[in-house]
Parts: C-alpha cells; sequence; structure tokens
C-alpha cells in the first residue's frame, strides 16, 4: 500500500503541474503590488519600531495602514492587533455601521457559524448580539453557486436595507466560494437599483488567491483576519478592515472610543510581524493554494468527492473533502495533526466552542495558534462529515502533512 500510494503521488503531482504555474503567474502579480506599496509609501526602518501605552498616533502602525489601503486601492485601512479575529472584525464592522432599526441582508446566504451568534440568528442566543439591539435581518440564498439577481434587486428596490453582506468564502456550507469575477457583476447590478446601500465583503481566506481585491470592482468595505492569508504564518495576531473613510472612522470609533477612533491603539511589537506578513503573503498564499489542489487531486483520485477539483478555478484558499464519515472526518482531522510540526504527538477529538452550534474538531498544529494560513483541517461534526482544509506555509510541507493524513486515516 506504501508503494502505491508514492506512486499516486507521483503521478499527481505530474498532472497538477499545469495548474500550479498559473498560481506562480498570479503570486508574481501579487508581490509587484506589494512591493511596489511598499515603496510608494517610503517604508522605513523606523516604521519597525513599535509603541505601548496609547500610541497616539504611532507612526509605524499607521504606515502599515497606508500600506494596506494602497495594496486594497481603498481610502483608509484599520490594521490592528486589537482585533483579535476575522469574526472580531466583522462584529466591530457591523455593530459601527448599523443602528437599531436597520436591516442587513445577507446575499450569499446563511453567514459563517460564529457570525450568525453576532447577527442573532443562530441557536446560540446572546444579549449583545445585534438582533438585541433591533436590528434585523434577511437573507437570499445562491442558486446553484451564484447569486440570485433577481431576488437581490427586487428586495433593494422594495425594502430600505442599510448593508448587504457577501461572504466569499464558503465557511462550513456546500456552496462553492465566489470569485471576484461574480462579485463584480453582482455589486454593478446592485448599483443599478441602489447607490447608497453599504456593500460589505467579509474578505477571509480569499486574499492575493486572484488579482484584484472586492474594493477595486466597487466593494465599500471588506474585512479579513491575519491569522489567515495576510498574516502568512508570521503574524501572530490582528485583521484588518478597510474601506471608505467614513466608514472606517465608524469602525475605529466602535473598537476603540468615539471622538478618538484610530489615533490611538499601540502596536505592542506586532509590526515587524505584520508588515513582514504582508511581504510574504502572495508566496504564502501561492503555497497554501498549490497545497490544496494537490491535496483535491490524491482525494479524489482516492474515491473522495472534493471542492473544488484539482483544474477548477480557486477563489479561497479551502478545501473541502466530503469523507461521508463521522470517524474518516476525525482521523483525517488527526492525521494532519499528526503530520504537523508542532503538537504532531496531540490527538485532538470533537469538542464544543464558543459561537459553534454542534461539535467541532480541528487539527492545527501551527506555530501562532488557530493560524489557517498554516496547514490545518477542520469541521462540525455533522452530515454530510466535511473537512475543511486550508493552508500550507510551503508547498513542500503542505504535500507531507495531507500524505501523512491519508496514511493515518487508511491504517487506522
Amino acid at each position: 500500500m506504501q508503494e502505491n500510494l508514492q506512486e499516486l503521488e507521483q503521478q499527481v503531482e505530474r498532472e497538477i503541474e499545469p495548474f500550479l504555474k498559473n498560481i506562480d503567474s498570479i503570486c508574481a502579480n501579487n508581490s509587484k503590488k506589494v512591493l511596489k506599496a511598499f515603496q510608494d509609501c517610503h517604508l522605513q526602518e523606523q516604521h519597525l519600531n513599535s509603541y505601548t501605552g496609547y500610541g497616539i498616533d504611532e507612526p509605524g502602525r499607521d504606515k502599515i495602514e497606508e500600506i494596506y489601503s494602497k495594496i486594497f486601492k481603498s481610502e483608509d485601512s484599520l490594521v490592528r492587533s486589537q482585533l483579535i479575529s476575522g469574526t472580531h472584525a466583522l462584529a466591530i464592522t457591523l455593530s459601527a455601521l448599523l443602528r437599531p432599526g436597520d436591516k442587513m441582508l445577507s446575499i450569499t446566504g446563511e453567514p459563517y457559524d460564529t457570525l450568525q451568534t453576532v447577527i442573532g440568528i443562530g441557536k446560540e442566543e446572546s444579549k449583545s448580539s445585534l438582533k438585541s439591539y433591533n436590528i434585523s435581518y434577511d437573507q437570499i440564498d445562491l442558486i446553484e453557486n451564484d447569486f440570485d439577481y433577481e431576488k437581490i434587486l427586487k428586495k433593494l428596490s422594495t425594502e430600505n436595507i442599510k448593508l448587504v453582506e457577501i461572504q466569499r468564502s464558503r465557511g462550513y456550507s456546500t456552496r462553492k466560494s465566489l470569485t471576484i469575477e461574480q462579485i463584480e457583476k453582482v455589486i454593478n447590478k446592485i448599483r443599478t437599483v441602489n447607490k447608497d446601500v453599504i456593500i460589505m465583503v467579509d474578505n477571509c481566506y480569499g486574499e492575493f488567491v486572484e488579482e484584484k481585491e472586492p474594493i477595486e470592482v466597487g466593494a465599500d468595505i471588506a474585512v479579513g483576519s491575519l491569522m489567515k492569508n495576510l498574516g502568512a504564518g508570521i503574524a501572530t495576531s490582528g485583521a484588518y478592515i478597510t474601506g471608505k473613510k467614513d466608514l472606517i472612522n465608524l469602525c475605529a470609533e466602535r473598537l476603540t472610543s468615539p471622538g478618538i477612533g484610530k489615533e490611538i491603539g499601540p502596536s505592542l511589537n506586532q509590526n515587524p510581524l505584520f508588515i513582514k506578513g504582508l511581504y510574504f503573503a502572495p508566496s504564502v498564499v501561492a503555497s497554501s493554494v498549490k497545497t490544496a489542489i494537490f491535496a483535491s487531486c490524491i482525494l479524489e483520485k482516492l474515491g473522495y468527492k472534493v471542492e473544488p477539483k484539482y483544474n477548477e478555478k480557486r477563489a479561497d484558499i479551502v478545501q473541502t473533502i466530503h469523507l461521508g464519515d463521522k470517524e474518516k472526518l476525525i482521523k483525517f482531522c488527526q492525521g494532519i495533526q499528526k503530520g504537523s510540526p508542532i503538537d504532531s504527538d496531540i490527538i485532538p477529538y470533537p469538542g464544543d466552542m464558543g459561537g459553534y452550534e454542534d461539535k467541532v474538531i480541528m487539527a492545527a498544529g501551527t506555530f501562532t495558534q488557530g493560524s489557517t494560513i498554516e496547514l490545518s483541517c477542520d469541521g462540525p461534526i455533522r452530515k454530510p462529515y466535511i473537512a475543511y482544509m486550508q493552508g500550507g506555509l510551503t508547498y513542500e510541507y503542505g504535500k507531507l502533512g495531507i500524505m501523512e493524513a491519508i496514511k493515518y486515516m487508511q491504517n487506522n
């Protein structure tokens, strides 16, 4: 069996080679974009220094936010270690932009599990949810992995919607992740019936997978985590919000205090990690996408349903494997943990986690706790028992981890 698996690995590597070259091209273009932003914004050694205390008008922190705005082609950005996760950054954004009596509309169906609690639509109720502040919510599901344009335009032309939410990645759903081309098309259509509605994109897992970002195609604000793509496994905390200046100011005042906004917020020695993480991000994201392509191809040949397939266009770094069996899901995640550089001797098991309705198994033998740009795999313990795999700091380490997971699943 070991020899057969080695032969299959070599066959897969030959088959996917043309698709990896395309990833290299995207990486090269995004690397040029990052380097140009560093140079155009005159990044200097002094900007690596960090402040403590209040961090009033800290030069390094402000320079990082200037660079983010240059890369995303936005008016302003908020990039802070005080934003502790993607969900936190999304919660800050939504609570900053919505007021009692306002209504938000998700046009990508049900949001990610943790965001459901933030909104107030999950089974887990919170007295701090948007719903508890009389902010209402509605959603329109995708049709065959694309937007339901007719329903969206009708609702926006007949109802008073304050904010439209687009989740770029699939979350814990079975639908496809959305390309920038699809997002651009729906934004253009929305603007034909409503020029004022705020369009927010949950950009988690999507940065640098394509050559454009949501602000470039008309989104008002985009949100993401530095535990994912843009941290490159180097940033050890943080998240970002980028978009229109007036909206960023509202988000900053929600994060800190009205009247203070972006003025305070010490970087606490995070500046070198944020800057270096962003610098390496195009390459690390490319490695993650290559890892996902390899996993997709080899696991499909082993008889599993995978999404996306290895030869499909990618919109994010997430790879799903439909294992169809609770024990296989657990064993695959345990195998990913076994193939990790940190805590490889730890065996993860499903458990309860805040913000999730089902028990979840999470494998992440990562240098930074919970980092999903590093090779990791997780999934809710519910039918059809899908593993959600993402990350891989290098393609070589990613392949090693996947092969270990396959062998562990087959032998246990």
